[in-house]
């Protein structure tokens, strides 16, 4: 448990070190808010998206702890390339190898659990996990605020070391715990696969060519020799063409709307001739990811049809996937620009805000789930759909918390404001995670965990960043505002949450008989 909870928190310290370094990147590669968004959240967020799907049905059939030891490796030194890149282009190659290094993480992450840990422990179990989650968010923070400042103090442009800046060796310094770690997990045992549920589930003597069949049916273009090559009806051929003009015409209408919205539109990228603004290929890699999810939820259904069933048409599972996507758009967004809000509004340097600000985040942040997870367990046993009402309880309290904090006047202020409101807050995921275990059959909770970080992904850390960053730009750059705004998303998921804790018992209960029917041998 330790090592898979230590693989995701050094996971969140590469994914988030982008946040604290947000100015002297922004500063060196000229470019605005939005594009650092962009940055932040939809270039990492499509890879690891459209990765997630080949390398969750991965982690389903072949060993998953060495699959991870692999991951690591791969992603740290995609984080070093990001040391060394020396434009907007390279450092964005440099977060598209992170994302797919990543994508592995959760899919294999939520697999082990399920098998380690019997069903009435896996709210305790999760918490663990979801806790790793802010350790490195704090870590992150602590790595490259102090290892900036502490570089950009020490040394000039003239006589670095490689002529690095500061923003370049944390990335180098953020990449090295996953070297480590890659030896550790190498040697980690793999658990039997569904014998903590008492469901036998024989090894998959093909897993990389289904991965690679995965791989096929979502990218944009091979998906239509699969369609092809399954022979799909011409409804599904309709369905899928018709979805693809829809995602198009919506994406171009946004494209044109934030461009017209912004006075000033940076132009990061060239195609060719062609300048790309930061607008454009966000609302293309949003629109790349919507085809990925319409694309694979139609070669399940024709490949595996009570996977589809189960992970699809389940009431629950599909109110999971949408809360976890709203929160995330709001927790990406919140963390994404925090850091550059305190140093804006309360004149703190990197290496301040680090320390201090990330140690917050670590101690709070994980005492939040770990108090949460137990409860959520203590609830599950007692009444129906208990586990749920740990969420709804973090998210209807979590946005009022949030406008006390990001409206306070000093720091003195803020911090013990922020604790509480991240307190609260993480205590939302330890039931997520348990209850998308529970939901599922044990063979199919890689690809489950894979569809809902695409969601999670897509929905949230590819816009909410992003979001968060276009609204500073627009509102003269007033982070905090920018932050708050991002709450409106609140009302709807609380809505959601509480139509889940009524359908939830019902949906558990009935899942095994709702395989059976679509041809499960179980």
């Amino acid at each position: 448990m330790l090592l898979i909870s230590l693989t995701q928190a050094v996971s969140m310290v590469d994914r988030q070190i982008v946040a604290i370094l947000l100015p002297q990147i922004k500063a060196d590669m000229e470019v605005g808010d939005a594009e650092m968004g962009l940055l932040y959240g939809t270039v990492f967020g499509l890879f690891y998206a459209l990765f997630s799907l080949p390398l969750g049905r991965l982690a389903d059939g072949c060993n998953r702890t060495r699959l991870l030891s692999i991951s690591v490796g791969a992603w740290s030194a995609m984080t070093a390339l990001g040391g060394m890149a020396n434009s907007f282009g390279v450092l964005a190659l440099s977060r598209l190898g992170v994302g797919i290094g990543e994508a592995s993480v959760q899919p294999a992450g939520f697999s082990l659990i399920s098998d380690y840990f019997r069903k009435e422990r896996r709210g305790a179990a999760a918490a663990v996990f979801a806790a790793s989650i802010t350790v490195g968010l704090g870590a992150s923070l602590w790595i490259g605020g102090t290892t900036a400042d502490w570089w950009e103090r020490t040394y000039t442009a003239a006589d670095a070391p490689f002529g690095l800046r500061g923003w370049q060796a944390a990335f180098i310094v953020a990449a090295s715990p996953g070297l480590v770690l890659t030896v550790l997990l190498a040697r980690l045992p793999e658990p039997v696969r569904g014998a903590a549920d008492g469901i036998a589930t024989p090894p998959d003597p093909a897993a990389f060519r289904a991965s690679w069949d995965t791989l096929l049916s979502i990218t944009p273009g091979c998906n239509w020799l699969v369609l092809r090559r399954l022979n799909a009806s011409s409804s599904v051929w309709a369905v899928n063409i018709v979805g693809l003009i829809a995602i198009i015409a919506t994406m171009v209408a946004l494209t044109d709307w934030t461009d017209s919205v912004r006075v000033t539109v940076q132009a990061p990228l060239m195609i060719g001739n062609y300048p790309l603004s930061g607008n454009a290929l966000q609302w293309t890699v949003t629109g790349i990811g919507l085809y990925v999810v319409l694309n694979w939820l139609q070669t399940l259904k024709l490949r595996d049809a009570p996977a589809f069933v189960l992970i699809a048409k389940t009431p629950s599972l599909t109110l999971l996937f949408i809360i976890a996507a709203l929160q995330s758009a709001v927790n990406y967004g919140v963390m994404a620009w925090t850091p550059s809000f305190m140093i804006k509004q309360y004149g703190m340097s990197p290496a301040e805000v680090g320390l201090k600000f990330g140690a917050l985040v670590a101690v709070v942040g994980t005492a939040g789930p770990l108090i949460a997870g137990p409860i959520s367990d203590w609830l599950a046993a007692r009444v129906r759909g208990g586990r749920v009402y740990v969420t709804l309880y973090a998210l209807t309290v979590s946005p009022i918390l949030a406008f006390w904090a990001y409206n306070a006047a000093t720091p003195a202020q803020f911090y013990p404001a922020f604790g509480i409101y991240c307190f609260t807050l993480a205590m939302w995921l330890p039931p997520v995670y348990a209850s998308l275990m529970d939901l599922v059959l044990p063979r199919m909770r890689g690809v489950a965990a894979s569809f809902y970080v695409l969601t999670m992904t897509i929905l949230g850390l590819g816009l909410g960043p992003y979001a968060v960053g276009l609204i500073s730009d627009v509102n003269g750059g007033n982070l905090g505002t920018a932050i708050l705004s991002i709450y409106w998303l609140a009302p709807p998921m609380v809505i959601a949450i509480i139509i889940l804790a009524r359908r939830y018992a019902t949906d558990e209960a009935g899942m095994i008989n709702r395989a059976r029917a679509a041809g499960e041998l179980v």
